[in-house]
């Protein structure tokens, strides 16, 4: 990738809007809202679709999310979709086509750190095509 932006988000809004149970496993759809900070600077509004197994912690997710803001002096919108799995790993990518104003043809990787104090980083590794 040809360009990096780093910094931090917080969350602002965890909603659930629907819990369902069944044996073995919970499934969930949650609405979240982030601020970012750094390179990209702006907001965040996830739809989140996630299931966690007996111990209650979340196994696996899906999510899209639609960001506003600015991205290293360039204003715009894009799309990440979220896909994650037990322990091992999270990937956050750039929908392709999904880059309005100034971010129109984004594409790039969103990589997430957790701190043990539960504090987000990330570094957004993008083009601009």
């Amino acid at each position: 990738m040809g360009s990096r932006a780093s910094g931090s988000f917080e969350l602002t809004a965890f909603e659930p809007v629907e819990t369902e149970e069944r044996e073995g496993a919970a499934f969930g759809r949650v609405r979240i809202a982030k601020v970012f900070s750094g390179g990209l600077s702006g907001t965040g509004e996830v739809r989140m679709l996630s299931v966690s197994g007996p111990s209650g912690s979340p196994a696996s997710y899906v999510a899209v999310e639609h960001v506003t803001g600015e991205l290293d002096g360039r204003k715009g919108s894009f799309v990440f979709q979220h896909t994650a799995w037990d322990t091992t790993g999270t990937t956050i990518r750039v929908v392709p086509g999904t880059g309005a104003g100034e971010l129109a043809g984004i594409t790039g990787e969103l990589h997430l750190t957790v701190d043990e104090s539960g504090a987000h980083t990330y570094v957004l590794e993008y083009e601009l095509g």
